[in-house]
């Protein structure tokens, strides 16, 4: 691509094609839909080695390119996360129907009968980082909800991209609904990017899904609405009645299960008021496991840790890395994460309810949770079958974003000859 105007050209050619299969996806039935998506699905089974020899060749790139290991992982795809990309398109096909669901309804003393119904968005652009898998996962949610999508993935992903990217159109020819429904910007030029934020007219919204450079970009730049997708910083809290054998399980897994995912624990916050045995064990079970513990105070004087610098909380890190203060009980906790968090994730380990409660209320992340990892923060686990994110705004969608997070909603209003007084 030589310059803007080929990028701008290029936007406006997919964006038009977007625009007039979302006319006729947003009265697709349902039973189409559903053979679109069991259609990709058994594609993605056939096309197995292809799709491997694409990722190989990503792969290579990312490496030449110097990506860090956990990077590299989030790239990487083998029959297991293949299987995975096949049972979520399956699973997404599953679900009930979003579109034209009624939410509410009512009568008003003027006659009038209220609905408030789904209705799809219309064009959705996604812009994403390394994770292939990340072009089903969008395009099934955005074909389920009934919206076309336009992806723009990762440089470093584009030919596993591009690989299942044709799956997914041959599931959409083969249910007999318009290719344009899922397009993928065939170039790694960053001019494609900004083209797609500055598409007005064309995309309703944006959802970048990746790290923090990624998102502030589209958030400085975008003249389109945006579902903020802000840093994984997740925080995971010990409390003084914590179940020592749970809270090392699951802080272990938290941290070293993927570190490269949003969900991975990225700061180990103790009470002060554990007992010492309980916070050895956690960072002992840490550094054995090869983390590298960047420890504050008293817990830097454990064996295997190392100091911990201010600008270590507040941090993603997406490798084998996590910090680790003491905090003066849940209030310390809450008041930490509120001044350091992103609004993704975070979790409590006690087993005293109210602590518990407290933690829920004191904090407004997108996920909390109770005794449980922080790597659950997915749209799988919450039972949507994939998701396209996990948005950190207020705004619209929040938490994990599936079929029915895409939809908006309109009114159909009925009367008998009505008229207003």
């Amino acid at each position: 691509m030589k310059d803007m105007d080929d990028a701008e050209a290029l936007i406006e050619q997919m964006g038009q094609a977007a625009r007039a299969a979302a006319v006729e996806l947003a009265t697709a039935s349902a039973e189409r839909k559903h053979a679109a998506l069991i259609g990709a699905a058994e594609s993605i089974r056939r096309n197995v080695p292809a799709i491997l020899e694409a990722n190989a060749r990503d792969l290579q790139f990312g490496r030449e390119k110097g990506l860090s290991e956990a990077m590299i992982d989030r790239l990487r795809l083998d029959e297991d996360r293949l299987r995975g990309i096949e049972d979520g398109l399956r699973a997404v096909a599953e679900q009930r129907d979003p579109v034209g669901e009624v939410v509410a309804e009512w009568d008003r003393p003027t006659g009038l009968h209220i609905r408030r119904v789904r209705t799809p968005i219309g064009v959705i652009g996604v812009i994403y980082e390394s994770r292939p898998n990340v072009t089903a996962d969008a395009g099934a949610l955005a074909l389920k909800s009934g919206n076309a999508v336009i992806l723009r993935g990762g440089s470093e992903s584009l030919h596993s991209s591009q690989a299942i990217h044709g799956c997914m159109v041959e599931g959409l020819r083969q249910a007999g609904l318009p290719e344009a429904a899922i397009q993928l910007v065939p170039t790694r030029d960053r001019a494609a990017v900004s083209a797609m934020l500055r598409a007005q007219g064309l995309i309703d919204v944006i959802i970048p899904r990746g790290g923090k450079g990624l998102v502030g970009l589209v958030q400085r730049e975008a003249r389109v609405p945006v579902f903020a997708h802000l840093e994984g910083i997740c925080h995971i809290y010990v409390d003084r009645d914590a179940d020592a054998e749970k809270a090392c399980r699951v802080v272990l897994n938290a941290k070293t299960r993927r570190t490269g995912i949003c969900g991975a624990a990225e700061c180990l916050l103790i009470d002060r008021g554990a007992k010492p045995a309980l916070r050895e064990a956690l960072i002992a079970d840490l550094v054995q496991a090869g983390v590298e513990v960047r420890a504050e105070g008293e817990l830097a004087d454990l064996p295997g840790t190392v100091p911990a610098q201010p600008d270590d909380f507040g941090r993603e890190f997406l490798d084998m890395i996590i910090a680790a203060k003491l905090v003066d009980g849940v209030d310390g906790a809450i008041d930490h994460i509120r001044r350091h968090g992103s609004q993704h994730t975070e979790s409590i380990l006690t087993e005293r309810d109210a602590t518990a409660e407290r933690f829920f209320a004191g904090l407004d992340s997108a996920i909390l949770m109770h005794n449980a990892s922080t790597q659950f923060a997915d749209g799988g686990e919450f039972g949507m079958g994939a998701e396209i994110g996990i948005a950190t705004g207020k705004m619209h969608a929040r938490g994990p974003v599936g079929a029915e997070q895409l939809t908006s909603f309109k009114y159909l209003v009925s009367g008998d000859g009505t008229i207003r007084s």
